[in-house]
């Protein structure tokens, strides 16, 4: 089974998200920030994370370069989810490392696609 952090300090956010993956098949580690979602990746490896960028303690911009300085995570599907898409943002999160963006309110079909599509 594959596994997925989905990180967003939105309850009902995170709530939907982990429905939607978890009702596909997928193992969800949910984390309500980037400091969280750090502390729950500690010792292991997951298929794919999927972030809120704008968060209190760290950014999804920001975990995803912690992230990405890590070896484990070098090579790991990084998705943000956000409200927000602008160029400029978006760009930023591709310099950071992103994989992909995904654009709130999402359908449920294509966040499934995306992660089905940068998972493997």
């Amino acid at each position: 089974m594959q596994s997925i952090l989905a990180v967003d300090d939105s309850v009902a956010m995170l709530q939907m998200v982990a429905f939607t993956l978890k009702g596909a098949g997928y193992e969800v580690i949910e984390a309500v920030d980037g400091l969280d979602a750090l502390e729950k990746v500690r010792g292991r490896t997951v298929d794919v994370i999927l972030t809120d960028q704008n968060m209190p303690r760290m950014t999804g911009l920001e975990l995803t370069r912690s992230l990405r300085s890590q070896e484990r995570f070098r090579v790991t599907p990084i998705l943000i989810l956000t409200t927000e898409s602008a160029e400029e943002t978006k760009q930023a999160g591709r310099a950071a490392g992103a994989t992909g963006w995904i654009v709130k309110p999402f359908d449920p079909a294509r966040l499934l696609e995306v992660i089905r599509k940068v998972a493997g």
